[in-house]
């Protein structure tokens, strides 16, 4: 009897592993297609189609196409916010802090990414889950930069509120990340520095 149990769970482990493959095959498919030129276009029947499975298959791991968006968003989060949330998190001034996210913020996103996050964009205005998946994240983001400017806010016995300059930055990050991808001549660091010792300045000095 304790045998075939032990078959069984050996057997469940097994479906339980190959399940967790085609999951994670499909939504690699799913981002492959979403950074695609053809986006628009983008369905389960084709990430299925790429993958190499059945349509069916794909509907018994997503719902329908929001649900496979929105595991696209989860599964690119730990590529883009993990790394600011460590560089932030990580025990040291608000100097190193700030140093370790110059770093971060000064190196190129990836054109897949890139494209990827258009993409995301795009569908979050025409679809309100889609929408609240990639707010949740960018709010992951923004709130990377809140704990930056609460370091610094810290050191100076709370002498500001850290949200709008950590919400300053991040959406200066963002804006030049977009006018990067436009312009290559733009100098990142010299740019991120500004914006840092400037938004500091001005935090650091208000009454």
């Amino acid at each position: 009897m304790a045998a075939e149990l032990a078959a069984q769970g050996e057997g469940g482990r097994r479906s339980s592993a190959k399940g967790e493959q085609t999951r994670a095959r499909l939504i690699a498919a799913a981002r492959t297609l979403l950074a695609g030129e053809g986006f628009a276009r983008f369905s389960t029947r084709n990430v299925a189609a790429l993958c190499g499975i059945s349509h069916g298959m794909c509907h018994y791991h997503f719902q329908d196409r929001t649900d496979l968006i929105v595991a696209v968003v989860a599964d690119i989060g730990p590529e883009w916010i993990g790394p600011m949330e460590a560089a932030v998190d990580r025990p040291g001034s608000f100097a190193e802090r700030a140093e370790r996210v110059i770093g971060l913020l000064t190196q190129p996103e990836g054109p897949d990414l890139s494209r990827l996050h258009s993409a995301l964009h795009w569908f979050a205005l025409n679809d309100d889950r889609v929408r609240a998946a990639v707010d949740g994240e960018y709010r992951r983001w923004r709130e990377c930069f809140v704990r930056l400017f609460q370091v610094l806010a810290d050191e100076h016995a709370g002498a500001f509120d850290p949200v709008p300059p950590g919400t300053a930055l991040a959406a200066a990050a963002d804006g030049l990340a977009a006018l990067q991808s436009l312009d290559p001549r733009v100098d990142p660091e010299a740019t991120v520095r500004v914006l840092v010792e400037g938004l500091t300045a001005a935090a650091v000095r208000r009454p």
